[in-house]
């Protein structure tokens, strides 16, 4: 039970609770990004509906347990904004390596990367998109997912699997690319920041269902970004759960959950592994060895973001020119801004702009000391400072309007950050009472 979560003490309570029949019909999974949340999510809906006794060895071949492990049962619901593209790259990367190798761990490797896939056309279940109109653009993107994935898993990675037929890397090699490809689609073109209030409701009335054996389970991630209506419709729920459902929400911010939902839910905290546990489980799971010299800052974070196509610190850097140049007045070229953003694909290159500018924006002439309250708040340099920390305020108030604008309402990303070049620079004027740089 729990076996391939690593290193998360989480996991021996939970074996607990289910073993002593205490498991809540509630539970929050509280920890950093890539703490293991929804491995250990989808790992105790398959024990729940497992039909072996006793339930929830990693080895069990009942049907449920099959089901559960390919991400294909029907007693799980998965909800959620995540962003699937770089476990989906660094899974691929290990499974086309252990193609090219013909490495032990290639089952292992093609396991994970379906997985990686089907941890995102979940989110695509019908029951949540049922009467939506992008139903009609998702479902054949859909299709042929199913249909490329049921290839490799059906068919031998020729010349490794099956020795007597010669390997023909290039086949599985354009399998994969299309599989990715497939799944930027559904990611960048339908991906919803946040549970829409429709879905929640979906989820509500396929709760009331009874599942044909165990327990069904419904896993929101990300529960504090969630709207208003959506918190309120899970609220209504949660406060008379079915007895045959089990609720699982992640979050990375157990401060940012509607107090109301904190009370009604069971938290279990993901500790941050050290160095040399997330090492281990980088090189466990995706196969790649950590140099010794990095062992000990080693993260599994910045192993997944060392697949983007524009590295963090590049956006970081392109942030920083971009709020400079808004400050001293220079034009913007944001159609050179994007193209060197490689298009904001996948869109989590753009989350990590907008989080550079408010960086960028925090520290406005505030100095390395920020304002100094003792001074006499009537001295030009004091009411500068004040001056500069309303504006940072404000700039920090249209960074956040501009991603809702493009993440709530769908505002092309370039029309966006043409707006917020144009409030910020707005507010400079405004506010500026000498040099800002």
């Amino acid at each position: 039970m729990f076996e391939n979560l690593l290193f998360q003490p989480a996991s021996q309570q939970l074996s607990k609770d289910i073993c002593e029949g205490q498991l809540p019909n509630a539970l929050l999974f509280v920890g950093a990004p890539a703490s293991g949340k929804l491995t250990c999510a989808l790992e105790l809906a398959r024990t729940l509906a497992c039909t072996a006794r006793p339930a929830g060895a990693w080895q069990c071949n009942c049907d449920s347990c099959l089901k559960h492990k390919s991400l294909v049962s029907t007693s799980v619901l998965l909800a959620g904004n995540r962003s699937c593209s770089l476990e989906i790259a660094a899974a691929a990367k290990t499974f086309l390596d252990a193609v090219a190798t013909g490495a032990s761990h290639l089952r292992g490797s093609r396991y994970l990367f379906v997985r990686s896939i089907r941890k995102l056309s979940a989110r695509f279940n019908p029951i949540l998109w049922e009467g939506e109109d992008k139903v009609s653009k998702i479902a054949p993107i859909l299709a042929s997912i199913d249909e490329n994935l049921e290839e490799l898993e059906r068919n031998p990675i020729l010349g490794v699997e099956n020795p007597d037929i010669g390997l023909d890397f290039s086949k599985v090699e354009k399998l994969v690319a299309g599989l990715r490809n497939l799944a930027d689609k559904l990611e960048s073109g339908f991906m919803y920041d946040a549970i829409p209030v429709a879905q929640m409701r979906r989820v509500s009335s396929w709760a009331r269902y009874k599942p044909e054996f165990g327990k069904k389970v419904i896993i929101l991630e990300n529960a504090d970004k969630m709207q208003e209506g959506s918190r309120n419709a899970m609220l209504k729920i949660l406060e008379e759960p079915p007895e045959d459902v089990v609720f699982i929400l992640t979050t990375t911010r157990r401060n940012a959950v509607m107090p109301t939902i904190l009370s009604r839910v069971r938290p279990y905290n993901f500790v941050s592994r050290d160095g040399q546990a997330q090492s281990q489980v980088i090189s466990r799971v995706f196969h790649c060895d950590i140099a010794p010299e990095n062992i000990e800052t080693a993260s599994i974070q910045d192993y997944l973001l060392s697949f983007l196509p524009v590295s963090p610190q590049e956006i970081e850097q392109l942030g920083h020119q971009f709020i400079q140049e808004i400050m001293t007045g220079n034009q913007v070229n944001i159609e050179s801004l994007i193209k060197r953003c490689g298009g904001f694909e996948p869109r989590l290159l753009l989350s990590l702009f907008l989080a550079s500018l408010s960086h960028c924006l925090c520290n406005i002439g505030l100095g390395k000391d920020g304002l100094n309250l003792s001074q006499d708040a009537s001295t030009p340099e004091t009411l500068q400072q004040f001056r500069l920390a309303e504006l940072s305020t404000q700039c920090l108030k249209a960074v956040h309007e501009c991603n809702s604008h493009i993440t709530i309402y769908n505002q092309g990303i370039a029309a966006a950050l043409e707006l917020l070049v144009a409030d910020i620079s707005l507010l400079v004027k405004k506010y500026r009472g000498g040099a800002i740089i």
